[in-house]
């Protein structure tokens, strides 16, 4: 079958995006690049796997899952069903916190990144910030080993962690980082995300705050004498978390910064000498 008539036969499932994207992808191509390649004669082995995909999307799952990879801050990412899918807000709380570290740090700084999942948080700020120590914690074996293939392919040295939190770690930082579960237990969630995604990855207990709890209520030790902390929030959590902040780190900085689509979404704990 030649690259058109697997187009044609996707899109009779799919829509012509996700048909063109899914095989875009088998042949390390772009959807741009892809229809050059029309007439192409597609090797076996690829079209059987494409149809596989087709049958999986169809069955529900996400596009980024059956790939296996997604583009964050120009990289490609391996992903699978063990760690959160990354979303475009999380883009904007790197480049707010590398712009937050550049401003207020002179020197190489380290950071860690708490509930790491695939990596793309702490690596793209490596890779943005070559001289920083970066270390990666998660609870998680699994979410852990994408996160320490995401590093090898694209050669980046960091330390790996698998610690709940705090637990095993001893070191102090300059920043510390996390985008934690906050979905409270009841909110209702897109079935696409809620069937597929790893819950232990999405919900943050009953008000959502949970894994902000335990980050903050043991991060002392764990901050130098000046710090920066950035956390990804829910769009309606700016309040209760700068009541949770105040109640531990009394003389912090707080400020809460709008995603593009103008709702609250990155919150930053800073202290500067």
């Amino acid at each position: 079958m030649t690259v058109e008539d697997l187009i044609i036969f996707g899109k009779k499932h799919l829509s012509k995006t996700h048909a063109e994207m899914l095989l875009a992808s088998l042949l390390g191509c772009n959807t741009l690049e892809l229809l050059l390649k029309l007439d192409e004669i597609v090797p076996e082995d690829i079209m059987k796997r494409y149809q596989q995909q087709i049958i999986a999307l169809e069955q529900k799952k996400p596009i980024q899952y059956v790939i296996g990879n997604v583009n964050f801050y120009g990289q490609t990412f391996d992903i699978n069903e063990n760690v959160l899918i990354p979303r475009f807000e999380t883009e904007e709380l790197v480049e707010q916190t590398v712009s937050k570290i550049k401003k207020h740090f002179p020197h190489p700084i380290s950071m860690i990144d708490l509930g790491t999942g695939s990596g793309v948080i702490g690596l793209t700020i490596k890779r943005l910030l070559p001289s920083s120590q970066v270390t990666m914690v998660d609870i998680s074996t699994a979410a852990l080993e994408v996160a320490k293939q995401n590093a090898e392919k694209q050669q980046l040295e960091v330390t790996f962690i698998e610690s709940d939190m705090w637990d095993r770690v001893s070191e102090a930082y300059d920043v510390v980082i996390s985008n934690p579960p906050y979905i409270k237990t009841n909110e209702e969630i897109d079935p696409l995300v809620k069937d597929n995604e790893p819950s232990l990855a999405l919900y943050g207990g009953e008000d959502g705050l949970d894994c902000y709890r335990k980050i903050l209520k043991d991060i002392r030790p764990h901050l130098k004498k000046d710090y920066l902390i950035a956390f990804e929030i829910g769009c309606d959590q700016k309040e209760a978390l700068s009541k949770l902040v105040r109640t531990i780190l009394p003389d912090a900085d707080i400020e809460c910064i709008q995603d593009l689509q103008g709702r609250d979404r990155i919150f930053f704990v800073t202290n500067h000498s």
